[in-house]
């Protein structure tokens, strides 16, 4: 990346430089992934590590990889923990006052909207076919 990071003025530029963001290729109304390309072997190749082994931690970015890892598969899960690697980094270069302040594992659990969960979970349930009662739970 370099120390002159007036190339970059946001963090997408340079994830977009280092091919770490998805691909859309559009032909007519159709939209299809494609692969991200090339980019900086050794920037993504050093990220690619960082995020393996972010990936056993329990930390934001573990827990990051765990959430993905489920729906999209490893090697797309590393990527994305990659690029929030990559964002961090963006913004501690970019703000010499900014410092890490690590959000911790339970970080989507604690901002869960209880509610829309509850909403969402009978739905499902409503559409396999079973009729949905729900009562408070006494302490």
């Amino acid at each position: 990346m370099g120390a002159d990071m007036s190339h970059f003025p946001t963090p997408e530029h340079l994830v977009s430089w280092a091919k770490l963001c998805p691909r859309t290729i559009q032909s007519g109304a159709k939209n299809t992934a494609g692969p991200a390309g090339q980019g900086n072997p050794w920037l993504k190749g050093a990220l690619g590590e960082a995020a393996n082994a972010a990936a056993r931690t329990d930390t934001f970015l573990g827990a990051r990889y765990r959430r993905i890892v489920k729906r999209r598969g490893h090697a797309k899960a590393l990527v994305a923990v990659a690029r929030s690697i990559l964002v961090v980094a963006w913004h501690l270069i970019n703000d010499p006052d900014a410092s890490y302040q690590e959000l911790g594992a339970d970080w989507h659990r604690r901002h869960l909207d209880a509610a829309r969960k509850t909403r969402d979970l009978v739905r499902q349930l409503q559409a396999l076919g079973h009729q949905v009662a729900l009562a408070p739970a006494s302490a």
